[in-house]
C-alpha cells in the first residue's frame, strides 16, 4: 500500500504507506501528542489526563499495531498518522498529528482502510468515535449507532459507536 496525497499543503505530498517496526516511538507520540492537543477541546483536563497519561511504550504499541492493518500517513519522511483496522471491520485507531488535521491526510488515510475492507470483503466498518472525530466520521458516511459513556482510568468519558455499510461493489 502506497497512496499519495497531492496538494496536503505547503507543496507537500503525503503518503499512506505500510507501517513498519520502526514506526512504534513515532506513533506512541504522535497518540500522546495529539489527544493532548487535539482532543482538549472536547475533552476536560482530567478526562485528557486519564486517556493519555503518558505516550505508549513502543514494545506494546507494536506488538498491537503488528497484529491488525496499520496504516501509516507521511509526509516530509515523518509520520503524521496512522490507523489501525482489526479483520472484523473494527477500526480501532485513526489519530493525526495536530498540524496537520484539516489537510485531508485523514480522508485518505481513512480511504486507504476503506479499500483494505472492501479487499478483505467486510460489509461494514465500525469504530468508537470521540466527540472530536464524529464529524469526521459522519462526512465519511459512518452513523451513530449510540451514544456510550466510559470509564477510562477513572474518568468518564463520552464516545459513539459508529458504524458504515461497505455495500459489494
Amino acid at each position: 500500500m502506497d497512496a499519495k496525497v497531492d496538494g496536503a499543503g505547503a507543496g507537500q505530498t503525503a503518503r499512506i504507506r505500510d507501517y513498519r517496526a520502526s514506526d512504534a516511538p513515532e506513533l506512541a507520540r504522535l497518540f500522546y501528542e495529539t489527544v493532548r492537543s487535539v482532543n482538549r477541546a472536547d475533552y476536560s483536563e482530567e478526562q485528557v489526563r486519564a486517556w493519555a497519561p503518558r505516550p505508549p511504550d513502543p514494545a506494546e504499541l507494536h506488538a498491537r499495531a503488528a497484529g491488525r492493518r496499520t496504516l501509516v500517513a507521511e509526509e516530509g519522511g515523518e509520520v503524521v498518522g496512522f490507523a489501525e483496522l482489526e479483520e472484523d471491520g473494527h477500526l480501532d485507531t485513526l489519530y493525526l498529528r495536530k498540524d496537520v488535521v484539516g489537510r485531508g491526510i485523514g480522508r485518505k488515510l481513512y480511504e486507504a482502510v476503506e479499500r483494505e475492507a472492501r479487499g478483505w470483503g467486510l460489509g461494514r466498518i465500525y469504530t468508537e468515535a470521540s466527540i472530536t472525530a464524529r464529524p469526521f466520521f459522519e462526512r465519511r458516511g459512518f452513523r451513530v449507532v449510540r451514544e456510550r459513556s466510559v470509564m477510562v482510568r477513572g474518568a468518564s468519558m463520552t464516545n459513539f459507536a459508529m458504524e458504515k455499510d461497505l455495500p459489494p461493489g
